[in-house]
């Protein structure tokens, strides 16, 4: 869980910065091609990069394309766009912390829709942040309100949707599955930014979003990947949570933008919901049932399979088989833990 939990937050900080570092391109880049840019510097450069990065999960079978392609259609294409269109008419900072409804629609989807174990302190705080993103639409024009903040929301339900949709396949390596959406999702949107008449920026604006994306998008995704193996889909939303406040806090020292009244009563109200989901506890007599799957695991109280050579301590990546097992440990709905309660 530890593990999981640094990935969730290292994986928010990322992505926290990408709303007002993305608010300083644009103006100079349309924000239907500079969506399309950020995700194919992302594709680009883990393709660049997966040669020297070990590899963390089991291949991708036929039965998780469906998941993924409907993922990268919400999250890497619907998603971006809307982020663009919502921060072209909407501050950096109040952007920033409208993220937090990621959180919230994840956790949601992931409860209604399917079926995660979601109990009343989650609920407690998904509601706080919920309350807290409300106070922004309260701002006025010269807040960065209107219906920029609307579409940024969309782009907060598409990211959800996707969250969810990716857990399915959070077995597969996260740096293969982040590549094929950067790819995927950048040639897509680059293509239509330019079909309907947009031109490619000058190649040091081009370098930058690349860059960006890499970070934002490619980087992030991985670590996200990661925690949701660990943590499930619920869990690793509300960690995420913490992302939007680092971008506000970079749009106020970054762009000089002031913080308003509304905006730290909208922060305190989202930090509340954050406590709450970080200081869970989860524990109850459980059953695995017997399961035969391939990810990286090292030897623990779940995996006590033999090698010969093999390490027990360094993670490796093979088909293995899981036996029938009864015990009581605190947990989250990991790929271990997806029982029913």
């Amino acid at each position: 869980m530890r593990a999981g939990i640094a990935f969730a937050l290292v994986s928010a900080v990322l992505f926290g910065a990408s709303a007002p570092l993305a608010k300083l391109l644009l103006g100079r880049v349309d924000p239907w091609l500079l969506a399309g840019l950020l995700y194919l510097g992302s594709g680009v450069g883990l393709a660049a990069l997966r040669p020297l990065l070990p590899r963390q999960g089991g291949r991708l079978a036929r039965a998780d394309w469906p998941w993924l392609a409907a993922a990268v259609a919400a999250g890497g294409v619907v998603g971006p766009v809307l982020m663009m269109l919502g921060l072209a008419h909407a501050s950096a900072s109040s952007a920033s912390l409208v993220l937090n409804l990621e959180g919230v629609f994840t956790l949601g989807l992931a409860w209604v829709v399917f079926r995660e174990n979601v109990d009343r302190r989650l609920l407690v705080g998904a509601g706080a942040i919920l309350a807290g993103a409300a106070l922004l639409s309260w701002q006025d024009g010269s807040g960065g309100g209107g219906w920029g903040l609307w579409a940024i929301t969309g782009a907060c339900l598409a990211w959800a949707i996707d969250n969810n949709l990716t857990r399915k396949v959070s077995a597969g390596d996260p740096v293969e599955i982040a590549m094929i959406k950067g790819l995927a999702a950048g040639a897509v949107n680059t293509a239509l930014a330019l079909a309907i008449g947009q031109d490619l920026p000058a190649w040091p604006l081009i370098g930058a979003a690349a860059i960006l994306g890499l970070g934002a998008y490619g980087l992030s995704l991985v670590l996200f990947v990661l925690a949701l193996r660990h943590l499930g889909t619920a869990r690793t939303g509300a960690y995420f949570s913490t992302a939007p406040f680092v971008g506000a806090a970079l749009a106020v020292v970054v762009l000089g933008e002031a913080p308003t009244p509304l905006l730290a009563a909208a922060g305190l109200l989202m930090a509340l919901g954050l406590y709450l989901h970080l200081t869970e506890s989860h524990a109850h007599d459980h059953v695995h049932e017997a399961l035969e799957h391939d990810h990286s695991h090292r030897h623990d109280d779940h995996h006590q399979h033999g090698h010969a050579g093999q390490d027990p301590a360094v993670p490796h990546s093979h088909a293995h088989q899981h036996q029938r097992l009864v015990h009581r440990h605190p947990h989250y709905p990991d790929i271990h833990h997806r029982h029913t309660h």
